[in-house]
């Protein structure tokens, strides 16, 4: 299988291979709700239908020795990022650069400082994290390997871990059934294509962080339970299915999905300092479940705050006895400008947080997987950064990123001048973004099944590794020290957890799935 050229087929054997792409999908939930535009007006399909989630049709080519590499350094970044969320003192240190020039910043700070001034009723935090990749290649030198370099690391509602799984065991179930044509036999293989574990792996982690969090507070007893947090209606909701059943059907955890917006009306919080989590299901108002942790899958987005009433909402959950998934602290180490400020030259905050846990070739290894990211402020690396972003020609080898999840956020190349310019005169605005180099990716050629419909062509891609951490935060609540360790803050748990491979057209800028760019996808393993 060349990287240049999809495999050629018959009209039969395309047909064949479409068919099963269609049917075991649906079979298997790697789907999504339909667009609601895809139906005439008037037509009530709300919860009534799916189709197959956008997908590639073919795994595509992807070097082994980077494959191993993100997910060989997974737990690293997993350590670095409880870290810092363990470190108040260092996040306040950042964070005070945002709050006045980003409200959504500022509201978040705003939640964590109401719940400092009582104490965090809660010690545990869970993490599940992913970290992005783009292979990159020099031009300059082009008989280097290639390598990986990061393009975000996301420490809420990572997506996609379900349908990862889904997509791996499509395309290795295509294979085992000849749907791919014989002149791509040589390529992908069983062990091409490897197992994905994710899962598995993400649905243990919620399992462990339930168990973490010790027997019923409440007096007398109430059961457990696990509350995902979710936007409602969610195209999306196959993907967190998949994370929930395996609690409900594996583990025996009661598991409930509850609208982000209702919230307020469907839990509350004990009086007393325990500070219990009480969630009562819609469908029966009478039964009472103490919450044991809380998987945030909205909350990440302004748009999810419309009200006083929505951050009152998360303010409820954040000062519970609740383990969350993220804690608000661990929602704030995500931010892009976190990101900019590791990733500065000859910064010493990588070393500084891992110092204690990792050794000083794993933190070099990390340190390899960055590009060029500056800040847009006074420093002279930030004026620097005014500089190429406010000229057309220079700005077109970057992208303009605010401090936001989800995808569709973005400013690209040549639109970086006028977007900065629409923000007006006062350069205070443009200290909320940062300035990152892009990434190039090698195309490749593959087919995207999208909304009944094959586009092929060329095609990047972008690679997700997923971990689970659980950690203590210990009891420091002077914030922080300079290792990065609260008092008696650890690790309880630390796993890599399986991996995600998003494809999207070369020509595309964004590559969210959920936001209409990409197609989940799995790697093909090659030797380069």
């Amino acid at each position: 299988m060349d990287p240049d050229s999809l495999p050629k087929t018959t009209h039969e054997q395309q047909e064949y291979l479409l068919s099963n792409v269609k049917d075991c999908s649906i079979l298997n939930g790697l789907a999504v709700r339909p667009s609601a535009y895809l139906f005439s007006a008037g037509t009530d399909v709300s919860g009534a239908l799916a189709t197959t989630a956008p997908v590639t049709l073919y795994p595509s080519l992807f070097p082994r020795a980077c494959f191993d590499e993100a997910r060989a350094i997974q737990k690293a970044y997993n350590e670095l990022y409880a870290a810092i969320a363990r470190d108040r003192g260092w996040l306040t240190h950042i964070v005070k650069r945002l709050i006045e020039v980003d409200d959504f910043i500022a509201n978040l700070w705003s939640v964590h400082l109401e719940v400092e001034k009582e104490g965090y009723a809660q010690n545990l935090t869970l993490g599940v994290f992913r970290s992005d990749y783009m292979i990159h290649t020099d031009s300059a030198s082009p008989g280097e390997k290639p390598t990986i370099k990061q393009v975000e690391f996301n420490t809420v509602a990572s997506s996609f871990g379900g349908l990862s799984t889904k997509v791996s065991q499509l395309h290795s179930y295509l294979n085992s059934i000849s749907a791919y044509p014989p002149t791509s036999s040589h390529v992908i293989t069983p062990t091409s294509l490897p197992t994905n574990p994710c899962i598995d792996s993400l649905s243990l982690g919620f399992s462990t962080a339930h168990c973490a969090y010790g027997p019923s507070k409440s007096s007398p007893p109430l059961p457990l339970c696990i509350l995902f947090v979710v936007t409602a209606p969610e195209s999306n909701i196959f993907d967190q299915l998949a994370l929930s059943t395996p609690l409900q059907t594996t583990y025996g955890i009661p598991t409930f999905r509850l609208d982000f917006r209702l919230i307020l009306d469907h839990t509350s919080v004990s009086a007393d300092e325990k500070r219990i989590l009480i969630y009562s299901p819609p469908y029966s108002p009478d039964t009472s479940y103490e919450v044991s942790l809380i998987y945030f899958r909205a909350g990440y987005s302004p748009s999810h705050y419309p009200t006083q009433a929505s951050w009152d909402a998360r303010l409820q959950l954040e000062r519970s006895a609740a383990i969350k998934c993220p804690s608000i602290l661990t929602h704030l180490a995500g931010s892009k400008k976190i990101q900019q400020v590791l990733a500065t030259p000859n910064s010493p905050h990588l070393s500084n947080f891992l110092s204690r846990t990792s050794s000083s070739d794993m933190i070099e290894r990390i340190r390899d997987t960055f590009t060029a990211i500056y800040p847009l402020d006074d420093t002279p690396e930030g004026q620097h950064a005014v500089r190429l972003a406010t000229n057309p020609k220079d700005s077109e080898g970057y992208v303009l990123k605010p401090q936001r999840e989800g995808g569709g956020n973005n400013i690209y190349g040549a639109k970086i001048p006028e977007f900065l310019r629409g923000l007006g005169d006062d350069q205070q605005k443009w200290r909320s973004y940062i300035l990152m180099e892009l990434i190039k990716p090698p195309t490749l050629r593959n087919s995207i099944f999208r909304n009944g419909e094959v586009q092929s062509g060329e095609v990047i891609g972008e690679l997700g590794v997923y971990g689970v951490c659980l950690w203590r935060n210990g009891n420091d609540e002077a914030g922080g020290r300079k290792d990065g360790e609260g008092k008696d803050g650890k690790i309880v748990e630390n796993w890599e957890a399986g991996f995600l491979l998003r494809t999207k057209g070369s020509n595309s800028e964004e590559g969210g799935v959920a936001a209409g760019f990409g197609a989940v996808d799995s790697p093909c393993l090659v030797d380069v």
